[in-house]
């Protein structure tokens, strides 16, 4: 298989400093407190000014950089990708300090509100219910549960307003038209965003280098299959020309979207063959967490992450009857069929 392409292999941006992509962007690398330790934003050149493309996490570090930051750059308006603490956290502040609107589409908007508020079944306990049926012990969930909601920590400032972006919308930043491009799977409607002129995709979280987003079922939605939607998703990156650069949130720019696709699909359907060989006897979605993942899951936030993306890959064996699920004592696991 063809290998990626890295144009800034041996150059990255020092935390919290911008790096020219082009003349009028920039790519700016902010730090992350967990295991994926950075986020990287973007920033294109409008008017007198910097149109920003996700905001970073709520945290003191990162509000230290923005204000340095915020002294020779002028924002002009912020576009966020989807409702993860990491791209949308700081909207709200930075709407607060400069008084910039926020665009994304409506989805992820609702989506953040929705885990924000734990309105419905986005609050903690509905996940914590979700993954005790699916065989997580007692230990994880209360570690689980004393965490509490921390979407909220990572955004506590909401945006009451915001510009609604539709797929396939265009919109004109400093001179040039930019596509949405909707995806599903890892979040609700993720907006990536591709300038044909400039051949430039900012990819968002759908199309990473060198590690496979996370791809989590919700206890809104216990039985969704965001593995295939996601799936069917990055299909449509297939269209864009070879050589297009790809901006991703997390990890280095990159040409070689086919072949970075190809390896998504091929990873995804090695995680599928493991699974079905492993559950040649019923198990439960976290007895089979050792399988699907090649390291010891001990982190709580880590586990979560495994939890509901574990569960992603059960629903959609399932949905294809390659796997049958059964209840007992209000516990499912699955066998291969």
């Amino acid at each position: 298989m063809p290998e990626l392409h890295y144009p800034f292999e041996r150059t990255l941006p020092e935390s919290g400093d911008t790096l020219e992509i082009m003349p009028g962007i920039k790519w700016l690398r902010m730090p992350l407190p967990f295991a994926l330790n950075h986020v990287n934003l973007w920033m294109i050149a409008e008017g007198d000014g910097w149109c920003q493309i996700d905001t970073g996490l709520t945290w003191d570090a990162i509000k230290d950089i923005w204000l340095k930051l915020l002294k020779t750059h002028k924002l002009t308006r912020q576009i966020v990708t989807h409702y993860h603490p990491d791209h949308i956290g700081l909207a709200g502040w930075l709407e607060q300090q400069l008084g910039i609107e926020l665009w994304m589409t409506q989805g992820e908007y609702l989506g953040a509100q929705a885990f924000a508020d734990g309105s419905g079944n986005f609050h903690v306990d509905a996940m914590i219910e979700m993954f005790r049926y699916h065989g997580m012990d007692w230990k994880r969930l209360d570690a689980l549960k004393l965490r509490g909601n921390v979407y909220r920590a990572g955004f506590p400032v909401i945006p009451s307003t915001y510009h609604r972006l539709f797929d396939n919308q265009v919109i004109d930043i400093g001179g040039n038209a930019w596509r949405v491009i909707a995806g599903y799977g890892h979040a609700m409607e993720h907006a990536s965003l591709y300038c044909e002129s400039l051949g430039i995709l900012i990819s968002g979280d759908m199309l990473l280098p060198s590690i496979s987003t996370n791809i989590p079922v919700i206890a809104a939605n216990p039985r969704g299959n965001p593995l295939k939607h996601f799936l069917d998703s990055i299909q449509r990156y297939r269209e864009l020309p070879q050589n297009t650069l790809v901006l991703p949130s997390h990890g280095r720019p990159f040409v070689g979207i086919n072949t970075r696709i190809d390896q998504l699909e091929a990873h995804h359907q090695n995680r599928c063959d493991v699974l079905l060989a492993a559950a040649a006897e019923p198990r439960t979605a976290s007895e089979l967490l050792p399988f699907l993942f090649d390291r010891d899951i001990t982190d709580t936030h880590q586990s979560m992450f495994a939890m509901s993306e574990a569960i992603a890959h059960l629903n959609y064996l399932e949905e294809q009857k390659r796997l049958k699920r059964v209840e007992e004592n209000g516990i499912a696991r699955f066998c291969a069929m």
